[in-house]
């Protein structure tokens, strides 16, 4: 007999209706205060909190690739910056890796936009070590500038330089399933519309290069590797990542959760999903799938969430462990594409972590 959803088996979860202001379209950026920022009643306590790099190459450029600040010489670049938490007895739960999506860092999991707490503390909370990166190319991990001083100094053409991304204000709205038009929330929207100003501010230059995934997928895969084994989280753009870092090292792999990813590739082969199917999978979508992107060049979320169901069903016909993840299959309306932010993010990410403990814990391959 067929195991049921993950869905199917959270079906009594309870929706608490929250009803959304209506916001009109911005007219100014609102400056967000310590005071906006929700401190917890009881305190967290942790066991470590710190950072490191992962990864990088050692290069020699110029100075003119330099930007002609004194001589030639030797940098790193493709390092990936990680955020880390250990609660007290972290030892005892899976460490959780959280990887962000385009145009943005590892700021996604932390305080949302209305200053609640985000799913990097909640997790420590409840237990998990949790390890936060900036993608290779962003934030703390930087990026190669070499590319962008020879075409200012004429050694190279300019179509060499790479195409950096960003979300317009007005864009997110749909693309991100706020609501159907800028300033226009849907009438149950999770997320905190009255604070969208401070999501546009969590954006950043994204360096679209195929080199820099390359390169964070490689450093995930050596990350869960180094922490002896790993749930690797991906969202959005790099709701991929997870599947590809499993596919240089499974046994590095105690779960793979895709946040609603980009896409879910049919070209793998049979020998690929083979691989895929030893470790365990959750995906997550949430609510409003077929309200248009407003990006007529990318597919719908709705045909996302068809690639994924038909990727799940791959692994499952291998024998693996594959869920879907569907709030408004519980009766959980109104989710965004930014679920991690959204107003019932700790309810989302409850039952995240209850597969992680059913499902994911029980995973016994250790890393080598």
């Amino acid at each position: 007999m067929e195991r049921p959803s993950f869905s199917q088996r959270r079906r009594p979860a309870i929706l608490t209706a929250i009803a959304v202001a209506f916001l009109g379209a911005p007219t100014g950026v609102i400056a967000q205060a310590p005071k906006d920022v929700k401190t917890p009643d009881k305190p967290l306590v942790l066991k470590a909190q710190g950072s490191f790099f992962v990864g990088g190459d050692k290069v020699e450029q110029t100075a003119g690739e330099l930007g002609d600040l004194g001589a030639g010489g030797h940098i790193t670049i493709n390092q990936m910056y990680v955020h880390y938490m250990v609660p007290q007895r972290g030892d005892r739960n899976v460490p959780v890796v959280m990887v962000h999506g385009a145009t943005l860092t590892g700021k996604s999991w932390e305080t949302t936009p209305d200053g609640r707490m985000g799913w990097d503390e909640y997790f420590v909370r409840k237990g998990h070590p949790v390890y936060v990166p900036d993608q290779v190319g962003r934030g703390r991990s930087g990026f190669n500038q070499a590319v962008v001083n020879d075409v200012r100094a004429g050694s190279k053409p300019a179509t060499e330089l790479p195409v950096w991304l960003r979300f317009s204000d007005e864009g997110v709205w749909p693309n991100f399933r706020l609501g159907a038009t800028a300033g226009q929330p849907f009438a149950d929207s999770q997320f905190p519309v009255a604070a969208v100003d401070e999501l546009s501010k969590q954006s950043v230059p994204d360096m679209f290069r195929g080199t820099t995934s390359i390169s964070t997928i490689k450093a995930l895969s050596e990350l869960a590797t180094q922490l002896n084994g790993a749930v690797v989280m991906g969202h959005s753009q790099s709701g991929v990542f997870p599947l590809q870092a499993a596919l240089l090292n499974p046994k590095a792999m105690k779960g793979l959760v895709l946040v609603e990813p980009g896409s879910c590739p049919a070209t793998y082969t049979a020998e690929e999903i083979k691989a895929l199917a030893t470790v365990p999978l959750l995906v997550a979508f949430g609510d409003h799938r077929d309200n248009p992107t407003g990006l007529p060049s990318l597919p719908t979320w709705q045909a996302r969430f068809e690639m994924c169901q038909a990727l799940i069903g791959r692994i499952k016909s291998a024998g693996g462990q594959a869920d879907m993840l569907a709030p408004p299959d519980l009766g959980i309306r109104g989710n965004s594409h930014m679920i991690m932010q959204d107003k019932n993010n700790l309810q989302i990410a409850d039952l995240i972590l209850k597969w992680i403990d059913a499902d994911a814990r029980k995973r016994s391959g250790a890393a080598k």
